[in-house]
């Protein structure tokens, strides 16, 4: 190992690599009441027969996110993210009869972050862009832009409550049924409805994400070449594979649930100065 270690060394070498810089960053912890969800035809019917709904998963589809450079505020920008999610519900519409509905719900939500300022036109090469006898615009080769990169994190929401109400009732829902994409309805066994007259059915998410302004940049790093691994992968013998079951190691955290005070759940961030790492 030492002598591993050794040539290592002796091949360390400083390299320029192309990545993306994080200029600006925040954490979330959103509550959306009285979000509407938008349900298919069939779902729509059963709603107007029950009052009694239960939201079984929520699940993000998809996300949009909308940069707009602040005005008066060089450097930057305001994000305008919207989350589609499919909810999954079920409903009673007789003793010992529950039907599963399905629909769609859209939150939004407004972020302003710094993203510093770029002005310069960057051109990649892609497969669609031989350079030989090209037509301009038809496939070009690049991704020109100065605004920054936006990435949004997020899980899955948490249901926090769920209610159906009359038609009359004021819901939170920032677009309308046309403005939902195809690719989100197509998610669902039928295109989603908004029935004027009827129930509506809304739910309460809850979000933890984080949001990012980044852009590219170029960093001289010390690295070494790649060594090749002296293990060998190990087989499975197909004659034998009671041998192969027995090398395994016993996974005892699976018999064993972990309890309130492990410091491997709900790990906070709060203190940077006490924890190196979070899980």
């Amino acid at each position: 190992m030492a002598e591993i270690r050794m040539n290592q060394s002796a091949n360390r070498d400083t390299v320029c690599i192309d990545t993306y810089r994080v200029l600006d960053s925040c954490r979330d912890k959103d509550c959306f009441e009285d979000v509407r969800v938008y349900l298919t035809d069939e779902g729509q019917n059963i709603l107007d027969r029950t009052c009694a709904v239960r939201v079984k998963k929520a699940s993000v589809q998809w996300s949009h996110i909308d940069i707009t450079p602040m005005p008066f505020n060089r450097g930057f920008y305001q994000l305008n993210i919207r989350i589609y999610c499919k909810i999954i519900c079920e409903a009673c519409v007789a003793p010992g009869n529950v039907r599963e509905i399905c629909g769609i719900a859209v939150v939004e939500k407004k972020v302003v972050l710094f993203g510093s300022e770029g002005n310069v036109n960057v051109f990649k090469s892609t497969e669609e862009c031989t350079g030989f006898c090209e037509i301009p615009g038809k496939n070009p080769c690049a991704a020109s832009t100065n605004l920054p990169i936006a990435v949004l994190e997020t899980v899955d929401p948490l249901v926090l409550s769920s209610k159906v109400v009359e038609p009359h009732h004021r819901c939170s829902c920032p677009c309308s049924v046309d403005e939902i994409p195809d690719c989100i309805c197509k998610s669902l066994s039928a295109p989603v409805v908004d029935c004027e007259g009827s129930n509506r059915l809304l739910v309460t998410l809850g979000f933890f994400s984080v949001v990012r302004l980044e852009r590219p940049a170029q960093y001289l790093v010390s690295a070494v070449e790649y060594c090749v691994p002296e293990k060998e992968c190990p087989q499975a013998h197909e004659d034998d594979p009671c041998s192969m079951f027995k090398k395994m190691r016993f996974p005892i955290s699976e018999f064993c649930p972990p309890s309130a005070g492990d410091s491997t759940i709900g790990c906070s961030c709060e203190d940077h100065t006490k924890r190196s790492t979070c899980g």
